[in-house]
């Protein structure tokens, strides 16, 4: 079955409409991280390339823009429907090339259709509005216009939603597009443009290209005067060049970039939904997600009841190939994955930290570790600054409200925040003092396509998802008409 599904995704660039070879018929290999094998070979990209796509999307552009909003809107309605009717082979290709259990890989489906539904919806409700000026010699005029052309760059962690939740905005507001998917997992988006040529989407709006070299493809693009905007999904690190590149043209910019997401318990919380939540927003994803919690601090009358009762949860998890019965946690993405969340809970334990379940990487063939959980993990850990992405969680403690708030904060990254407590005065309290540019309260995880998805600070700009996400892809134009 699983052969079966990888066969299908054409293996090319899709170019204005058109599959195609890479020049000079050049690929790159996609590996399961589960076993450590090719499972296919993809086109790979050169900047030639690149620029054929860019100028497919800039001569599409136009008459993109024109679509009847209703028409742009049923587009993306059929492609929510027979992403739903096609769960099964989607989530098999995530799981098969990203590592993530199947049952979380139909989860993903689910919560990436999802924006295509409610883009969908959004499509034709872009409007401006009519005023009188003070003076009431003129009226007023504003009206929304595609911003035009975008490059959009995904990350791996999260194959299709990361694309749905660009492309479903962008086709909403009328923009063309050039996606460039991690080359980790590319087999998802090129079988979502398959999906969307089959849905009706004319030539040259939606353009995937693949390739090994993101940096020496995208850079031109990105300096590319028929580019009007750039989205990216991935590190602060990358962000901050690609915005430095982004300068030169003055895109119109949306960053979604990494995180250092604290998990916080008051001591008058229900403990028992506390560690689910921490379940959730520590194993989503097998902790590769940057809205994963990477900083616990418990307050320390009951540091103990939680810590024993996380640990037993994150202990009873099974670590194995996604794609087995009953497996929870797959593999990381690489073997460089592994290594990195080793050097990080090597750290933690060489100041002071001690491992009350797992600490190792797994037995065998493919980039597995085991679920751990670190209790007395010191402020100067490296994993108290520093993003895990694995599944690897660290407890701290603390005793006054006002110091937690100052050690979550004590951070440049501003992504999302979780807190649980009882307490509604405190959680209005904590809301407002978080510096984050999402709050979970009482629960693990906030990702919705009817909100707002976004950080501050060092995590981003910008948002995706909610009646805010179509704005990221809108101009505004005013006209002043004389009487």
């Amino acid at each position: 079955m699983s052969e079966s599904a990888v066969s299908q995704v054409r293996n090319q660039l899709f170019i204005g409409g058109e599959w195609r070879d890479a020049e000079g018929g050049r690929t790159l290999d996609v590996h399961n991280p589960a076993t450590e094998e090719v499972l296919a070979k993809v086109a790979d990209a050169s900047v030639a390339d690149g620029e054929a796509a860019l100028a497919a999307a800039a001569a599409a552009q136009s008459d993109w823009a024109k679509t009847a909003p209703r028409d742009r809107s049923e587009m993306l309605r059929r492609a929510y429907d027979l992403l739903v009717e096609r769960t099964d082979y989607f989530a098999e290709l995530m799981t098969l090339e990203m590592g993530k259990p199947l049952a979380e890989a139909k989860g993903e489906v689910a919560y990436g259709s999802e924006f295509f539904r409610w883009f969908a919806e959004e499509a034709v409700r872009i409007s401006g509005r009519w005023s009188t000026a003070p003076n009431g010699a003129t009226r007023l005029v504003t009206m929304k216009q595609p911003v035009g052309p975008s490059l959009m760059i995904t990350p791996w962690n999260f194959p299709l939603a990361m694309g749905t939740r660009k492309i479903g905005p962008a086709l909403a507001a009328g923009c063309t597009m050039v996606i460039k998917p991690a080359s980790e997992t590319p087999l998802t988006m090129l079988a979502l443009a398959q999906l969307m040529q089959e849905v009706g989407v004319p030539a040259g709006v939606i353009n995937v290209i693949t390739t090994s070299d993101s940096s020496g493809v995208m850079e031109p693009l990105i300096r590319d005067s028929r580019a009007r905007k750039l989205t990216f999904t991935g590190s602060t690190n990358v962000g901050r060049k690609l915005v430095e590149q982004s300068a030169e043209q003055l895109l119109r910019v949306s960053m979604e970039l990494g995180g250092n997401a604290p998990f916080i318990v008051f001591e008058d919380a229900d403990i028992d939904k506390a560690v689910e939540g921490a379940m959730l927003a520590k194993m989503r994803n097998i902790g590769e997600a940057c809205t994963a919690a990477n900083r616990f601090f418990v307050h320390e009358s009951v540091a103990t009841e939680f810590s024993e009762k996380f640990a037993a949860k994150m202990d009873a998890m099974t670590v194995g190939n996604g794609m087995d019965d009953g497996v929870t946690v797959g593999p990381l993405i690489t073997a460089k994955a592994v290594a990195g969340v080793q050097e990080l809970l090597d750290d933690a334990t060489s100041r002071g930290a001690k491992v009350v379940t797992g600490g190792k990487p797994a037995e065998g063939k493919g980039h597995f570790f085991t679920p751990t959980v670190l209790t007395d993990v010191p402020g100067d850990a490296r994993m108290a600054a520093e993003e895990i992405f694995g599944p690897v969680a660290g407890i701290q403690t603390f005793t006054d409200e006002d110091d937690v708030v100052r050690r979550a904060n004590e951070t440049e990254f501003g992504l999302v925040a979780y807190f649980f407590t009882q307490d509604f005065s405190r959680a209005i309290r904590m809301s407002e003092a978080l510096e984050y540019g999402m709050v979970g309260v009482n629960q693990g995880i906030v990702s919705n396509p009817a909100a707002p998805f976004g950080g501050v600070k060092a995590s981003g700009f910008g948002r995706e998802g909610g009646f805010e996400g179509i704005e990221e892809y809108l101009e505004t134009k005013y006209v002043g008409l004389a009487l």
